[in-house]
């Protein structure tokens, strides 16, 4: 037994790895510049953490979602491993005391966010750190030609200069053939203009699950089939937040024990609703794209898309996070026509005329009065629906033009930043010592505060509720209201957590007239993200080949034999089809209308009674809306 043996036994219990996991961690154990390509549930994680704990120093660790970190960072804990991350809801002395620990060698694993790269007291502290090696994770965000490009991941090639003799390792389990070439690419090291990696890929098949594809007359229908047929942990998968709350709230109504999650939500109820999934007290969490990224459940059964993601690296992810204990799960896509011409409108939506986004440049300056020549480096808190009203724009289109404008170098745009607090005192040093008339809480709290942050006289600090109320043995809530009152009394002025998007010029304000898109910002990705529309199309639209070959040969991976478990690989007969029909038909001979759902009662499996309906309503035989169906 090796000492990644050792480590993996002592640590996580396993006798060995599984996949490609040895060759990546023998890769980057040796100093090599790695790439591993693994599948949603292949164990990524474990690739970077054994050897961090064989190597000296820190390993940094790059990831874009603060939950996912504080997941990772607890669940290591637990283990006995030093942990730590860095994330925007922390005080600025927090931070400090996280990053001098890594300094002072108490600490294994670093997780940060891409943007704390561009932070000058991170680069300070990083410059006195010990770095075994830095950890990539969701590489593909790095790539323009990706499906989830984020500027900030650009940030890590400033490290590279920083650190030349540090190796990286890049993680993902979505990049077609080109994204790799181009992580390769913006990842090697300064002096290494071939990119020269190791790359490690584990097969993309996922032989447990099941991809089924259903055109649905009756979406809410089929949604429920399903939650009935199968009875264990579930994901339903929608495009905005008012439709997780509805779906979940239908799901509620109809007896299921579900809840959901979006963007939207304050960290403390998010993580409430995670967790109560996670241990099972809920058993279905209807999401938006937010929730999903580094959640460890293994024994999710099924996944389902209620609506149609707008690329096949998006749905392989998320469909991905069924079935990750190798036991039999579904992966059920519903759509319709609707759908169709949904997604080819996302085009116009996520790449609007240039003259509508140097509208949209112009307003942001009128909204913030920001004259021309001015602007540059200059930070705001953006609402972005309040900027809607009152320039009459959808906000939709307007995030697309920022995204534009930031890919061109004029904005920086950060959807959804949760901002930690922030307390200034308001009053003198001395005035607060000659203060009366306040409860023994707000004393308490007041010495708390000025023992545990410096400079509060003269700007603001930031803080964390939580953790005050833990030192000072005050209830949270109580916290909040505290600093409230305090506020209201002229003796702080208390900013509390917003989650505001967040926008700043990275150059003066210019004339829109001087805006310049060149076309790989506009033209070319255009075009590449009109092809990912179509490729997700032709996707839905393909009832002839296997669906896990599609999606295999979508990422470059030939599959020879079907998967043999898919919608198109099962196959229904004629005979059974017929017989639902008759059922349908039959049910309805009363002539009345009814319900959708109530055809439930004839207990016709969910892929026959979909394709007799369909067969049904083209023939004029019955009649059918979203809830009711007649003759």
């Amino acid at each position: 037994m090796d000492k990644y043996q050792q480590i993996l036994k002592r640590y996580w219990g396993y006798d060995d790895f599984r996949g490609i996991q040895r060759d990546i961690i023998q890769s980057i154990g040796e100093g090599h510049d790695t790439l591993g390509l693994m599948p949603t549930g292949g164990g990524k994680s474990i690739t970077f953490q054994v050897p961090a704990l064989c190597r000296e120093g820190v390993c940094i660790v790059i990831t874009p979602l603060i939950a996912l970190m504080k997941d990772q960072v607890n669940h290591l804990r637990r283990r006995g491993i030093l942990a730590a991350a860095v994330n925007s809801s922390m005080s600025h002395d927090d931070v400090l005391r996280i990053l001098d620990n890594c300094i002072l060698g108490g600490t294994r694993l670093l997780y940060i966010s891409p943007e704390r790269l561009a932070s000058q007291l991170f680069i300070t502290k990083l410059r006195h750190m010990q770095i075994s090696f830095i950890t990539v994770d969701e590489a593909h965000c790095i790539s323009q030609w990706g499906y989830d490009f984020r500027p900030s991941y650009l940030n890590i090639s400033s490290i590279r200069v920083l650190l030349p003799d540090v190796p990286i390792l890049a993680l993902t389990a979505t990049a077609t053939p080109a994204v790799v070439e181009d992580i390769k690419d913006k990842l090697q090291r300064p002096d290494d203009k071939g990119g020269t990696f190791n790359v490690f890929q584990m097969s993309f098949e996922r032989k447990n699950l099941s991809y089924i594809v259903r055109e649905a007359m009756d979406k809410r229908h089929e949604l429920i089939e399903a939650l009935h047929t199968s009875t264990a942990s579930s994901i339903v998968y929608v495009r905005s937040r008012k439709h997780a709350r509805e779906i979940a709230e239908l799901l509620t109504q109809e007896g299921f024990s579900a809840t959901y999650y979006h963007a939207g939500l304050d960290t403390e109820e998010k993580d409430k609703r995670q967790n109560d999934w996670q241990a099972d007290r809920t058993r279905i969490i209807v999401a938006t794209n937010a929730f999903g990224m580094g959640i460890d459940k293994a024994d999710v059964r099924l996944v389902l898309h209620y609506d149609c993601p707008d690329s096949i690296e998006a749905y392989f992810q998320e469909a991905g996070r069924a079935g990750r204990d190798g036991k039999p799960a579904q992966a059920i896509l519903l759509y319709g026509q609707q759908d169709i011409v949904k997604l080819r409108k996302r085009v116009a939506d996520t790449f609007p005329d240039k003259d509508y986004i140097r509208k949209v440049y112009d307003h942001i300056a009128f909204y913030f009065q920001i004259a021309l020549g001015d602007g540059n480096g200059v930070s705001h808190e953006f609402n972005l629906q309040d900027f809607c009203y009152k320039f009459n724009h959808f906000p939709v289109q307007v995030h697309s033009a920022l995204q534009i404008l930031q890919r061109a170098g004029y904005l920086e745009f950060t959807a959804e930043r949760e901002n930690a607090s922030r307390v200034m005192f308001v009053v003198e040093r001395d005035e607060l010592y000659r203060l009366t008339g306040n409860t023994p809480n707000e004393d308490r709290l007041i010495v708390v505060m000025l023992r545990n942050f410096s400079g509060m006289f003269s700007e603001y600090a930031y803080i964390n509720e939580a953790h005050l109320a833990s030192i000072s043995n005050i209830d949270r809530t109580e916290v909040h209201d505290i600093l409230l009152q305090l506020s209201r009394k002229h003796i702080i002025q208390y900013i509390p957590p917003s989650q505001l998007p967040f926008l700043r010029y990275l150059q003066r304000r210019e004339d829109s007239k001087h805006l310049l898109f060149p076309a790989e910002v506009y033209e070319n990705r255009r075009k590449q993200f009109s092809q990912r529309i179509e490729a997700m199309i032709h996707y839905l639209q393909d009832n002839t080949h296997c669906r896990s070959q599609q999606l295999l040969s979508y990422f470059g991976e030939k599959q020879e034999k079907t998967c043999g478990q898919c919608d198109v690989c099962v196959t229904i007969s004629d005979d059974d089809v017929q017989a639902a029909q008759k059922q349908i038909l039959q049910f309805l001979s009363d002539k009345k209308p009814h319900l959708l759902v109530e055809l439930r009662a004839l207990h016709i499996p969910t892929e026959i009674f979909s394709r007799a309906l369909r067969y049904l309503v083209l023939e004029e035989l019955v009649k059918s809306d979203s809830v009711q169906i007649s003759l």
